[in-house]
């Protein structure tokens, strides 16, 4: 029994993960469908907020533009030119497109007001769920798994791993920090598109890419 369980843990565990990301981000939706603002807005807030100083923030801001839609196609369009396999490449362009639509269609169904107590810079649009943490999670994560499954060296498959895995962290406390986000916003960002790339990568293996070893 016990060693059944494990085994349906192991071959399931994608979705499992799935699954758990999924609730954890309607449970959040739920809240904002009905007007609430969560304790955890207001923690997560005060707890970057102290990080705040006139040093700090021009990186910050730095940071957030890495999740930015400049930033994001500039990067889509240098690894298109820089990677052999097109397949790849057209992979990482529609990954960033559905991403994309799918937040507009989110932020349209939920239409959040953004905070605007502590603003430090200016942003238009809804706020549930942040679009720079959830593409970012999208496209970087994708990224990543990319680099885990074609790149042999190891130093420089963990290297890129573990550096794209923290600029997502990064750049979803910069929303926070800048003030056009609440925590509830980046973290249901991160958990769908969580989610959602684990539905991608299945799709795109089958559809597309073929199980292709190679760049």
């Amino acid at each position: 029994m016990k060693e059944n369980i494990k085994k349906f843990m192991k071959t399931n565990l994608k979705w499992i993960i799935l699954f758990i990301c999924l609730i954890g981000f309607l449970a959040l939706a739920e809240d904002v469908f009905n007007k609430e603002i969560m304790n955890g807005d207001i923690i997560g807030y005060n707890l970057v907020s102290y990080l705040i100083s006139d040093s700090i923030t021009p990186i910050v801001k730095f940071i957030t533009n890495l999740g930015g839609t400049i930033c994001l196609v500039s990067v889509a369009a240098i690894l298109f030119i820089i990677i052999k396999n097109k397949k790849i490449g057209i992979a990482i362009w529609i990954n960033l497109i559905v991403v994309a639509v799918l937040n507009v269609i989110l932020k349209g169904i939920l239409q959040r007001p953004r905070p605007t107590e502590y603003r430090i810079i200016n942003e238009s649009g809804y706020s549930f769920p942040s679009g720079h943490s959830m593409v970012s999670m999208a496209f970087y994560g994708f990224i990543i798994y990319l680099a885990f499954k074609y790149i042999k060296n190891k130093y420089l498959k963990w290297g890129i791993i573990i550096l794209l895995g923290i600029l997502i962290g990064l750049i979803g406390m910069s929303r926070i920090y800048l003030g056009v986000h609440y925590t509830s916003d980046v973290l249901a960002g991160f958990l769908v598109s969580i989610s959602y790339l684990i539905i991608y990568i299945a799709i795109i293996n089958k559809v597309l890419l073929n199980n292709n070893k190679d760049l």
